[in-house]
């Protein structure tokens, strides 16, 4: 099985290129270009479908000719939500950084029946997830039920410093639904202040897979199975950007049973 743990390839252009094919699975690539004011990123989706995020900064985005103008607010992933664009199986899109640029480019086995679209901030409202210190802030990129793909979903996350996150621990590596759906994930990790760290562990219940990864700014985890809970350390907010994909669009998870408990606060 690949490291779970990827670090960035340097610190410009294309930092980090996660595809199925060097992950060792089927359904989930991503790839980071950072970018300068001026420089551009462009691809062809051939049989695949992409999400570009604009994880900070401002670019003008075309598809398939289509140009879509300026995009993009924050610049940081820490100040609110973000602009991403669905990009269809069998098109071409380009992407010219008017600030310096964070594009998060994630990949999906693409369908028919797709249409390229801008998706502005507030598509899909923030949500609050957990209470006391498993409170996290939830922005769906493209969730379930927005019919806008046939297997990528894409949702960020902003954990605060010494909370817990995707916890009590959870897993979706089993195609069983309704009650469970197979979905491989990544996680692409920001801290603030950027010097801090986090901790995510990836386990299985035999433990036939069981990692803890020290996570710093700008790395990435792979989940290919089992339970993926994270920590922030005090004093540095999480970020981190999901992707998912399986057989099925549909985020079905089982829950660790002898956590369980804690969904009750008793």
């Amino acid at each position: 099985m690949p490291n779970l743990l990827v670090k960035p390839k340097g610190n410009t252009g294309r930092v980090h290129d996660i595809t199925p094919e060097n992950a060792g699975w089927t359904y989930v690539g991503f790839a980071l270009d950072r970018l300068a004011t001026g420089e551009s990123s462009s691809g062809e989706t051939g049989d695949k479908e992409v999400c570009l995020v604009l994880v900070s900064g401002k670019a003008e985005v075309s598809v398939d000719g289509e140009d879509f103008g300026e995009l993009g607010e924050r610049m940081t992933p820490f100040e609110g939500q973000p602009y991403a664009v669905y990009v269809p199986k069998g098109s071409s899109w380009q992407v010219k950084a008017t600030t310096a640029l964070e594009l998060a480019i994630c990949s999906a086995p693409g369908g028919e029946g797709y249409e390229a679209k801008v998706i502005r901030p507030g598509t899909h409202p923030q949500m609050t997830r957990g209470k006391a210190t498993n409170t996290r802030y939830v922005t769906n990129i493209m969730p379930e039920d927005d019919n806008s793909a046939h297997s990528l979903l894409v949702v960020e996350v902003i954990t605060p410093g010494g909370h817990t996150s995707s916890y009590p621990p959870h897993r979706h590596d089993e195609d069983d639904l309704p009650a469970q759906s197979f979905l491989e994930e990544t996680y692409y990790h920001r801290l603030n202040p950027s010097q801090g760290f986090a901790m995510q562990r990836v386990y299985t219940d035999d433990r036939s897979l069981d990692e803890t990864m020290a996570v710093e700014d700008g790395d990435v985890t792979l989940v290919p199975k089992g339970y993926h809970p994270v920590a922030a350390i005090h004093g540095y907010d999480l970020y981190y950007l999901n992707v998912m994909a399986g057989p099925s669009r549909i985020w079905k998870f089982h829950n660790a049973p002898e956590h369980a408990w804690l969904f009750t606060g008793v």
